[in-house]
């Protein structure tokens, strides 16, 4: 009697479901940012975000026999992608988006998908950019351009926070482009999980000391938002893209930053009565233009998946 093994996914069909799970859960992760924010203390609410994610991150990584960090070096790597990763770049953003909207908020993070690509031409293992993808980062950058052209002229009302969210989205950034470069001996998995427990024991410890505990609410819209964010976004999707890290170029990588905006304002829409003029709304289709050339029409060739190894 023969016995079917049952169907593993192929290189290509881990990809697309990686992509949409960026796509999509980071896509609406603003809005439950947005929300998290309006009922709970920052520092607080992001502490508990960061140690919950990373605590089933690390249970699951255990349960896979996956080990923790074994040297100094591995815990100097996991230090410094939290700080690059969760304290600066998600710390600054879950800040701002307390004052900007939150289609505001994920238009100005499509400034990653530049700095991501152009971080990644440097070093040995810089990936050269093509006629392809430079044309579809400059599209997708005039229509960030164009989305973020407000109704009645450009103001500056905001700007400093918005300058912030861009210095974090260089953080993120670097972020990517450091794990690539070091490629640390720590499982995927559990790099990540400790990654967030770091961070997130860093910002609940600040938020404990500046009396977020006296601040915080038990109100159910902010309490699942946080659920949400733990779950969905500080877990599943951390995953996903930590494995597009080792398995897709910079460039292709960067692409959620110009697709996320599109999903966190049609939601934004329509729970938070966020609108968008016709300019931002022709941006919008200009963005998903340059996705579309970096991710379908550009036949730039995957970099070689890099092997697992534990520490």
């Amino acid at each position: 009697m023969i016995t079917r093994m049952p169907p593993t996914l192929t290189p290509p069909t881990m990809r697309k479901l990686a992509f949409a799970t960026i796509y999509l859960v980071w896509g609406s992760s603003f809005l439950f940012s947005k929300i998290m924010v309006q009922y709970l203390p920052v520092l607080l609410s992001a502490g508990v975000r960061f140690l919950t994610g990373g605590l089933l991150l690390a249970i699951l990584a255990r349960w896979r026999g996956e080990r923790f960090p074994g040297s100094a070096r591995e815990w100097r790597h996991c230090a410094v992608m939290s700080l690059l990763t969760v304290l600066l770049s998600t710390g600054i953003n879950t800040f701002a988006i307390r004052v900007i909207p939150s289609n505001q908020s994920a238009l100005l993070n499509s400034s990653s998908a530049l700095w991501i690509a152009l971080l990644g031409t440097l070093g040995p293992t810089g990936h050269r950019l093509s006629p392809l993808t430079r044309l579809g980062l400059g599209l997708g950058f005039v229509g960030v351009g164009c989305v973020l052209w407000p109704r009645g002229g450009f103001v500056t009302e905001h700007l400093g926070w918005q300058l912030a969210v861009i210095v974090g989205c260089l953080c993120w950034a670097t972020g990517t482009l450091y794990y690539r470069t070091v490629s640390p001996r720590t499982a995927p998995l559990m790099f990540t999980a400790m990654q967030m427990l770091l961070g997130g024991a860093v910002l609940g410890a600040a938020g404990v000391l500046g009396g977020d505990l006296g601040r915080w609410q038990w109100a159910p819209a902010g309490l699942f938002s946080l659920g949400y964010l733990a779950f969905m976004s500080s877990a599943l999707a951390y995953c996903a893209y930590i494995w597009l890290m080792r398995n897709t170029t910079p460039a292709k990588l960067g692409t959620y930053a110009y697709v996320n905006p599109a999903i966190a304002t049609a939601l934004g829409w329509a729970v938070l009565g966020e609108t968008l003029n016709p300019v931002q709304v022709l941006g919008t289709l200009v963005i998903v233009a340059g996705v579309l050339l970096i991710t379908v029409f550009d036949t730039t060739r995957s970099p070689t998946p890099t092997a697992k190894r534990s520490g």
